[in-house]
């Protein structure tokens, strides 16, 4: 059969078998969509996306109620504790001081949970979840081309590459590498997996390339030291590892070969030449180290299947000559890596020194890869572990770490988030979040676990444990990755990452124990030994001496069944109730977001019109400030100091500790020569925010008794954005 006709097979009997494949792969689809444009950060994109994904989760639901039943216990716990962190995020907006962003943060978590339900709920077997995993995988694949085409063939590369790091689609560069590593790898897994068409090897081969190259351009420092961890987990984790490296070998020698032709383009953009000739070469190369890497695989593969049925002894003794090739390339590895880092722990202090020591510390010359560890991170966990210990049992409120940032931080950025998943958890919702997501995520990877490691190894599904690998991959970079970035915040991101772990929770077993492979079922409950005859016997109707008692058992059951009707009813209504709230929470930050968009489009021409359209965005969001300090700029513009007095005004009751509003309501007292206000309220403005040399200007400035020009404030004020961007 050949590889498309055992497809199309394998899809038809698995939508037969699991309708809720139809939904999922629907998910799948948005995911795409999300990681082409901007990884899926802005509400307006993945707000109205949760809400077709819960549309989605009803559907599997109605469809599906009774295989709910066959969940796992570990499924049910792991779902259970997301919906308890994302319980927990929405209650932190009563304590939280940016009360906006701590709902846009709770909401984000109820599309994770929505997803991770989506993916977990329904068992699959492995046919079914190849089919998703593989359509995804292949679906990035494909647009991963499409990109690499695109900048190939763009105009201005320096539009794309930002100081030589490709920042597109994700708009940052390491959410940009990270789309790409993240599909890298559940795409080898696949490509060295059991039970796997020697060319269906091949395409995911040579697709683990493009998708590894492709995230080279970003020159991602998490993307280059997550991938050795990533490596150590597969190797030491998951089985297959000679299969994995049989794979691996032509991954990493194809992407070594392309990696200077990669690295050449961004050096060109930053220091002269002819950077459009050195793209077209790295184009041209990584698409053909793809295609050699994947044809390698897939010839080997095939002659290996030949082989063993051929002559099996020489293909034993073969298997056993690459497993020693294998152990000899790990000892020529760790030998080169250590010649070539040096002194390891010199290396460790290097790596400290730059770390600790922000960007200034990284060296000068060289390749960002290998200057150092310099960031602004160190200063980020510092002021999140401050905030920790200072709010350790509940934190400090979802998504609500800038200001305090912008309080204590010392460093030149002003980040919104921590750039750390695990300290976004202790910091923003404590003790007790972490402990929900910790005992969520154990039980999550014991559901995954059963897939790839069952109890009984005659019960085992090779496919099965395939899959459930390479998705547990997926989510495992997620994880580490995320470990020292702001993944949290790109949807595009998180709800593949939920996704991939949902659908492994799946692979992990029924409740009710299927066939043993091999062993034909015949329908009968275990320890039956019922004949024909005694089964119709059952099956006729009762005595005439039985009849009334017949009757009153039929009577009775109904009744149960009526009473047992009731909690589901109650229960139904309940989950009705709690889908309808989330909805709305959902639908008017959205909702909300469009005015806010459309106030931005036409207020140069129609300033009424965008008043109008700013005030329905603060009613739909009663939460957020940021409507009315947008109708503050836009007052300012008209040289309207009341009605911006008015709106910023209405801002800080909102947000009390919000800096720009505050700035400008000083700015417009100094204005208007009320100098005893200005003072006080720039010096607030330099309470929040320290740092801030334009504010501490300014506060210099109206104390020395001189009227501030608001036109020549907010000339800073964009100039500045404009750096940061």
């Amino acid at each position: 059969m050949s590889p498309t006709a055992g497809l199309t097979s394998t899809v038809r009997g698995s939508l037969r078998e699991t309708p809720t494949l139809v939904p999922c792969l629907a998910a799948l689809l948005l995911f795409v969509v999300w990681a082409s444009d901007q990884a899926g950060y802005p509400l307006t994109h993945w707000a109205p996306g949760a809400l077709v994904l819960m549309a989605l989760l009803a559907i599997a639901l109605l469809g599906s109620r009774r295989r709910l039943g066959e969940v796992p216990r570990t499924v049910w716990v792991a779902l259970a504790c997301l919906a308890l962190y994302t319980a927990l995020s929405f209650l932190s907006i009563l304590w939280a001081q940016a009360q906006g962003d701590a709902w846009e943060g709770a909401n984000r978590t109820l599309l994770y949970l929505v997803v991770f339900a989506l993916f977990a709920l329904w068992p699959q077997r492995g046919t079914g979840a190849a089919v998703l995993l593989g359509a995804w995988v292949l679906a990035m694949i494909a647009l991963s081309v499409f990109v690499l085409l695109h900048i190939n063939t763009a105009g201005h590369l320096g539009a794309l590459l930002d100081d030589g790091r490709l920042r597109y689609p994700g708009q940052y560069e390491n959410a940009s590498a990270a789309t790409w590593a993240m599909v890298a790898f559940p795409a080898l897994l696949l490509a060295a997996g059991e039970r796997v068409h020697w060319a269906v090897r091949g395409v995911f081969t040579a697709g683990t390339v493009l998708l590894a190259g492709l995230a080279l351009f970003s020159l991602s420092r998490g993307a280059l030291y997550s991938t050795p961890v990533m490596l150590v987990l597969l190797f030491a984790l998951l089985p297959g590892r000679l299969r994995l490296y049989t794979v691996l070998l032509p991954v990493a020698a194809a992407v070594g070969v392309v990696a200077p032709s990669v690295l050449r383009v961004g050096d060109r953009l930053l220091h002269g030449g002819d950077a459009k000739a050195a793209m077209h070469t790295a184009t041209l190369r990584l698409l053909l180290a793809a295609l050699v890497a994947g044809a390698l695989v897939a010839l080997g593969y095939r002659l290996q299947e030949r082989g063993a049925r051929q002559a099996p002894a020489l293909a034993e003794n073969a298997r056993r000559a690459l497993g020693i090739v294998a152990i000899a390339t790990l000892v020529a590895v760790l030998a080169g890596g250590w010649v070539a880092a040096g002194n390891p722990v010199k290396r460790i202090e290097h790596g400290w020194e730059t770390f600790k020591g922000g960007y200034a510390a990284d060296r000068s010359s060289g390749s960002r890869l290998t200057s150092g560890l310099g960031s602004d991170r160190y200063d980020f966990y510092r002021v999140a572990l401050d905030e920790f210990t200072a709010h350790p049992i509940v934190g400090i409120g979802a998504d609500n770490f800038e200001q305090q940032y912008l309080a204590r931080g010392h460093g030149s950025e002003t980040p919104h988030y921590p750039h750390s998943v695990e300290l976004r958890t202790l910091t923003q919702t404590g003790l007790i979040g972490a402990a929900i997501a910790v005992v969520g995520l154990v039980a999550a990877l014991l559901a995954a676990a059963r897939a790839i490691f069952p109890a009984a190894r005659r019960r085992r599904d090779p496919l099965a444990a395939t899959v459930a690998g390479a998705a547990l991959a997926g989510f495992a970079y997620w994880a580490v990755h995320g470990s020292f970035d702001w993944f949290f915040e790109f949807a595009g991101l998180g709800a593949p990452a939920f996704a991939l772990l949902g659908l492994a929770c799946a692979l992990g077993g029924r409740a009710r124990a299927e066939p043993d492979d091999g062993e034909p079922d015949d329908g009968k409950p275990d320890g039956g030994g019922q004949d024909d005859d005694e089964v119709a016997g059952d099956q006729q109707a009762p005595a005439p001496a039985e009849t009334h008692r017949w009757a009153g058992e039929r009577v009775r059951g109904r009744a149960g069944r009526r009473q047992i009707a009731r909690p589901a009813l109650v229960a139904a209504g309940i989950g009705a109730i709690v889908a309808l709230a989330a909805a709305v929470s959902l639908l008017t930050p959205w909702l909300s977001q469009l005015r806010i968009q459309s106030a931005v489009r036409v207020w140069p021409t129609a300033p009424r019109h965008a008043y109008a359209d700013l005030e329905d965005a603060a009613s739909l969001d009663s939460l957020s400030d940021e409507a009315f300090s947008l109708a503050g700029s836009i007052a300012l513009r008209f040289d309207d100091l009341d009605r911006a007095r008015r709106e910023f005004s209405r801002a800080l009751r909102r947000d009390p500790h919000d800096v720009y509003p505050t700035l400008e309501l000083g700015a417009i007292a100094s204005a208007e020569g009320r100098q005893h206000d200005a003072v006080a309220l720039f010096e607030r403005a330099a309470r929040l925010a320290p740092r801030d040399e334009l504010i501490r200007e300014g506060l210099a400035y109206v104390r020395s008794g001189h009227r501030v020009s608001i036109e020549q404030l907010n000339r800073s004020i964009l100039l500045k954005a404009r750096k940061l961007a």
